[in-house]
């Protein structure tokens, strides 16, 4: 089958979110990790494929050139129109990549206007007057302006964005998108004629992302986190009933947490309260040649087989700023990075079957380490929180890769104690 619609995503996290976006609006959904290449076989049967990248913290050369690969892959694989899934924070670097990378998106395709929109309702990520909100505070006031590679202290969409590009931004405002799907179309001509190439959607409902979507549907190139995605997705014609994969209901159950996040924090805490077994990583310690993954490893084989496990290196702000301060930001992120491959790796070996990952970084680090190139996408535990299906080297594996922010926060015990 030919693919309906392709999409990018800048980390791991945001690929399986917006890949539960596009199944919840009935397309048969393949995930992909990493830059594919003419040896990557999609599943049969694929309205849209997502190819998940790690390029939101990468510098703009690389991003760009990672994700003009992903874009001729999709494109050779039929799909007519690319989605730039990004994070609904609207986060990258200072200076990008959001802008360079829709640019070079839209080169590639010949388009000449393009929609963006981060909203994402369910998930209190808001757009109005073209400022993004947090639930009710603006994102410059939100605890999201403590990310630790890119921190947010503002909330002005076009002005961040008109400092990634040199072409025009405009904002698409609530009353146009509120008169419907024309409106919207003429809206976006009009600024087209205009030669504003980036368009910024107002969205506080479902409901206006479905507008968004559906007057977006003839675009090459769209742009926005997974509720415009999800409103585009119900735009294509029904593709029938999306059918869920099966998951491993036997095996270990374990969660490998990096994210500093405070949703994430909070699932740390639920996890501990509920009294099950949890074990924080020294990252200061590995970092001066101490063995953790064994130690890790010694402390997993002493626990009781039938409980879920937690394994994380998040930390508080004043934790993190600590140890960011010894290391530096960067080497303090691969040294996470490195821990929970290597111990994602020796779990699976180890019989576990159900593995959550928290963190967009980690979660490529987890999924590299494994060698898992595509997933099925399933059922969501919560909101842009789907179980996904895979097989690695040592047996079938349910899989979910958790942004730090999403899910609620019992999801962790949830999650992995729940019939499955």
């Amino acid at each position: 089958m030919t693919l309906r619609i392709g999409c990018t995503a800048d980390d791991f996290t945001g690929g399986t979110d917006v890949a539960a976006a596009f199944r919840r609006a009935g397309l048969r959904t393949a995930l992909v990790f990493g830059t594919p290449d003419d040896t990557t076989m999609l599943p049969v049967d694929c309205d849209a494929a997502v190819v998940a990248l790690k390029s939101r913290s990468t510098p703009a050369k690389e991003a760009v050139a990672d994700t003009l690969a992903a874009q001729r892959w999709l494109r050779a694989n039929g799909a007519p129109q690319v989605y730039f899934k990004y994070c609904s924070t609207f986060d990258s670097t200072p200076h990008g990549n959001i802008g360079p990378v829709t640019d070079a998106l839209m080169d590639a395709a010949g388009a000449t206007v393009t929609l963006h929109c981060p909203a994402s309702p369910p998930n209190g990520r808001t757009v109005y007057q073209g400022h993004l909100f947090v639930h009710d505070q603006l994102l410059s006031d939100s605890p999201l302006r403590h990310h630790p590679l890119n921190p947010m202290t503002d909330s002005s969409l076009p002005r961040l964005l008109s400092a990634q590009t040199p072409h025009g931004v405009a904002v698409l405002d609530l009353p146009t998108v509120r008169r419907g799907v024309e409106a919207v179309r003429e809206a976006l001509l009009t600024h087209e004629r205009a030669a504003v190439r980036h368009v910024i959607a107002d969205a506080l409902t479902d409901d206006d992302l479905a507008v968004l979507g559906a007057a977006a549907l003839e675009l090459p190139v769209v742009a926005g986190a997974a509720g415009l995605a999800e409103g585009l997705g119900h735009a294509y014609p029904a593709a029938g009933p999306a059918t869920a994969e099966p998951r491993p209901d036997q095996g270990r159950a374990a969660v490998l947490a990096g994210s500093c996040s405070a949703r994430t924090l909070e699932q740390i805490a639920q996890f501990y309260a509920a009294g099950l077994p949890s074990l924080h990583l020294d990252v200061l310690a590995a970092a001066t040649g101490r063995d953790i993954t064994a130690e890790a490893l010694a402390w997993y084989d002493e626990q009781d087989p039938t409980r879920p496990v937690l394994i994380y290196a998040s930390a508080s702000p004043e934790e993190l700023a600590a140890v960011q301060g010894q290391l530096g930001v960067a080497e303090a992120a691969a040294q996470v990075e490195e821990l929970l491959g290597a111990l994602a790796s020796h779990l699976v070996e180890r019989g576990v079957r159900r593995l959550l990952v928290a963190g967009g970084e980690t979660s490529g680090a987890v999924t590299t380490a494994l060698g898992v190139r595509a997933v099925l996408v399933g059922e969501e535990a919560d909101p842009g929180v789907p179980w996904t299906y895979a097989s690695t080297k040592s047996g079938d594996l349910a899989l979910m890769l958790k942004s730090g922010n999403f899910g609620a926060p019992d999801l962790f015990t949830r999650a992995l104690t729940e019939t499955m």
